[in-house]
Parts: C-alpha cells; structure tokens; sequence
C-alpha cells in the first residue's frame, strides 16, 4: 500500500465524463482510445492537447492538477490517477 492515506478511485460515471472530455479534446471517437493506449503514439496528441485536456478538467471538475502530473497524463488510466489525486487534496 501506498504510505499517504487511503487511495482515491473514481466511479464509472465519473471515468466516463472524463474520457468524453479526452475525446472531445483530441477530436477521437471514445470506442478508438482505451484506458492505456497513448495519446501521443496513439492518438496524434501535442503538448498543447495536453494542457488543454488539464484546463478542461480542471475547470469541469472544480479540481487543481499540478502542471508537473503532466507527465503522468500519456493515457486514460494516467488521467484518472491524476484527477483521483486531485479530488483528494
């Protein structure tokens, strides 16, 4: 187990919100991405996706992400991670 407390998971109503806001940002069709392939490799995302794609969440979600969890963010499950850890603080 992780040292920090408990650790966060997100229902499937809220995973759906985010992957709809994933895709509509990346211009996909949900069924084409999956929680782990990559935006980038897989899905011709830029930087510039992925900072819009933390503004979205953010602002939808009433949640702060720390621009560092960027790098963390390659991929759905890395997306759900980071807004879990999010919603905790």
């Amino acid at each position: 187990m992780t040292s920090a407390g408990s650790t966060v998971t997100l229902d499937d109503e809220r995973k759906a919100q985010i992957k709809e806001l994933v895709c509509e940002i990346l211009e996909i069709e949900p069924a084409d991405v999956s929680p782990t392939s990559l935006f980038k490799e897989e899905h011709d995302a830029d930087s510039l996706r992925a900072i819009e794609i933390l503004a979205a969440l953010e602002r939808t979600l009433d949640i702060t992400i720390d621009q560092a969890d960027l790098a963390r963010m390659v991929n759905l499950e890395g997306v759900y991670a980071v807004v879990a850890e999010a919603g905790a603080r």
